[in-house]
């Protein structure tokens, strides 16, 4: 495993002396960028290894993408290589559907410090809620970013990440609802963790649940997300949604196509630059 081909990876060629919040920055956004949020190996009949080894060449030799347990895990191999002073920790997700988080830790988040501030990175939560940027850990402080407003609440130990959201204009639509967003209200929560920190080995009954239980989304749905510099893209079953943040003051702009089988395969290679090894059943 080789940094400098990490970074051909992600298309990272900026000078990187110190272990600064601007490099991490820079990384992020490339890595985010480059590196979809995918499952689709779960749905190509491949097995999903935690180790390091099977994570860095799937995703950085095999150009392919990964869900949180991976891609969070070769960002943190990354940074460590680079000197940053990094930990992982876990998070329970926030289900709309059930209105509550999870009882069971299903997230790695990474921990950074930097001469002495603490910042969350998590390049592993795809789609809408994917941070830009490094979050500054503080609590009830508005961070604006490119997909909206962030902001950690914290409470007794307990950290709570959400977000702002902004309305959805569908111009195939007559409403402004995005069909991700059964609640009417604007803010959106994500995940809530602690500081105790981890090992990736602390999730490896987790990934091997998520490959065998039919209830969770990622059984349920071939997801492919990769950020852009303008919005994101997402690929859900034969699904294609592209928006674009921002498009006009507090709206986003929303399209949405579904594709047939053989344009799944092309979808993949054109806008996530994947070619799979094995068939895709979306």
């Amino acid at each position: 495993m080789n940094i400098q081909e990490y970074f051909g990876r992600i298309s990272f060629n900026k000078p990187h002396k110190d272990a600064d919040l601007q490099t991490l920055t820079a990384i992020l956004e490339h890595h985010i960028q480059t590196i979809p949020f995918e499952n689709l190996s779960m749905h190509c009949g491949e097995a999903i290894e935690l180790d390091l080894q099977s994570t860095y060449d799937k995703i950085v030799r095999k150009k392919r993408g990964g869900w949180c347990l991976e891609t969070n895990h070769l960002l943190f191999w990354a940074l460590k290589e680079l000197g940053y002073n990094v930990c992982m920790l876990g998070a329970n997700s926030y289900e709309p559907a059930e209105k509550g988080y999870t009882a069971e830790i299903n997230h790695i988040l990474l921990k950074v410090v930097i001469k002495g501030d603490p910042y969350i990175v998590d390049a592993g939560f795809g789609g809408l809620y994917q941070m830009w940027q490094p979050l500054m850990l503080i609590s009830g402080k508005d961070q604006p970013q490119g997909p909206g407003i962030f902001r950690f609440m914290e409470d007794n130990g307990t950290w709570y990440l959400e977000k702002v959201k902004r309305k959805h204009y569908i111009p195939e639509h007559s409403n402004n609802d995005f069909p991700d967003s059964p609640e009417m209200e604007n803010i959106r929560k994500i995940h809530r963790f602690t500081l105790e920190p981890r090992h990736i080995d602390d999730f490896k009954e987790l990934n091997a649940y998520l490959q065998v239980s039919p209830d969770n989304i990622l059984q349920k749905k071939s997801i492919c997300s990769l950020q852009t510099t303008s919005g994101v893209l997402a690929l859900v079953g034969w699904t294609l949604t592209e928006m674009k943040y921002n498009y006009t003051e507090d709206m986003d702009l929303v399209n949405i196509t579904t594709l047939t089988d053989e344009e799944v395969e092309k979808t993949l290679k054109d806008k996530f630059n994947i070619v799979l090894e094995n068939k895709l059943v979306p």
